[in-house]
């Protein structure tokens, strides 16, 4: 009994010992993923200044601080106020939404593919729309309405076949890539039915682009991310406890099953709203939050460091997607995204059949 004493004793003085450098451990990493936000702000304000600035009419930096204060002259008011600006407004309010929706899924479900674009979620969306747009002859404001209720019918339809009282990340990942394959067999079908005209038309919004943008699309966007980002920072304790596993967070008081739920509806809810608004732009969901906590290295959530990647790749692809060729040709960023987002798919497929677990 004495010696049991005496080492609880000594696990105790230890465990004070460790204190002060467990603190300090703490407060060097939020230092370090402070400065990694800052660091990954200041790129995207340089990527913006070039988005705006850089084109067919090029403005120095001056004529553009000038614009931006309303004091341009009458041409470069509307090329960057009406043509540029909206556009990097967009790319970077889908880039956030579809960076956070790929965060939330892949912390729930404990799954590296667990992504909108991988599970069909995207897929849903793309199917509705194009259904809409070739069938019903929806015009811009129906296809993305289509498109959003897609996701969501989609995404409730994997909830519920892979429910077996409660849902298990492999199992709901597994049966959206099956859903994703059903999907995009349903999208051939459309697309070789289809007038050609038509069909052209379905496969730009397909690819997925930020060209043309609106600022009713925009308005859309950042209302529903206004909305949800202040729910999920209220969520952020109990989205940790899910990291545990269910059984720890359900000894620390989270209902596990409830609280996935209702984050999966917000993770749903910003795939569905942003590829309403630009098409279903490949892999940004999927890449940018296993970048952001590889950089910040803490193994925490870091949800603000993966919304910064996420509108740094949806930027720079559109950049790239509309100066990477010579001439007038524009890609879309769709093609960009997908270029880099393919190669992190095969290096991930090819760590988890050589490891037996995921990146």
């Amino acid at each position: 009994m004495a010696l049991t004493t005496a080492s609880v004793l000594a696990a105790s003085v230890k465990a004070v010992d460790a204190a002060p450098l467990l603190a300090h451990t703490r407060a060097q990493l939020r230092r370090r993923e402070r400065r990694i936000v800052l660091g990954l702000l200041g790129t995207l304000v340089i990527v913006g200044a070039f988005s705006l600035a850089i084109g067919a009419y090029s403005l120095s930096v001056p004529d553009l601080l000038r614009t931006l204060t309303g004091q341009g002259t009458q041409s470069e008011n509307f090329i960057v106020l009406s043509l540029r600006l909206p556009r990097l407004t967009l790319a970077v309010l889908v880039g956030v939404a579809f960076a956070i929706s790929g965060a939330l899924f892949q912390t729930v479900l404990r799954n590296p593919l667990a992504s909108p674009d991988i599970i069909g979620v995207t897929g849903g969306a793309s199917a509705a729309a194009v259904f809409g747009m070739l069938i019903l002859g929806f015009g811009a404001v129906a296809t993305s309405l289509a498109a959003f209720a897609g996701a969501i019918i989609v995404a409730c339809a994997i909830y519920l076949l892979a429910w077996r009282g409660g849902v298990v990340g492999y199992r709901f990942v597994l049966i959206g890539v099956g859903v994703a394959f059903m999907v995009q067999g349903l999208l051939g079908y459309l697309l070789s039915r289809a007038d050609l005209n038509d069909a052209q038309g379905a496969l730009l919004w397909l690819v997925g682009s930020v060209s043309g943008a609106r600022w009713q699309d925009i308005s859309v966007v950042a209302v529903v991310l206004l909305v949800l980002l202040p729910i999920i920072r209220l969520l952020s304790g109990r989205l940790r406890a899910l990291q545990l596993g269910d059984d720890l967070a359900t000894s620390l008081g989270v209902g596990a099953e409830r609280t996935r739920l209702v984050l999966l509806v917000i993770a749903v809810a910003l795939a569905a709203t942003a590829t309403a608004a630009v098409g279903p732009l490949a892999f940004v969901a999927f890449v940018a939050a296993p970048i952001a906590r590889r950089i910040v290295g803490s193994g925490g959530l870091a949800l603000i460091s993966a919304a910064l990647i996420g509108a740094l790749i949806t930027t720079v692809a559109d950049f790239a997607a509309q100066h990477l060729l010579p001439g007038q040709l524009e890609l879309p960023a769709g093609i960009i995204t997908g270029a880099i987002g393919a190669p992190y798919l095969l290096w991930l497929l090819a760590t988890s059949n050589t490891t037996g677990k995921g990146a």
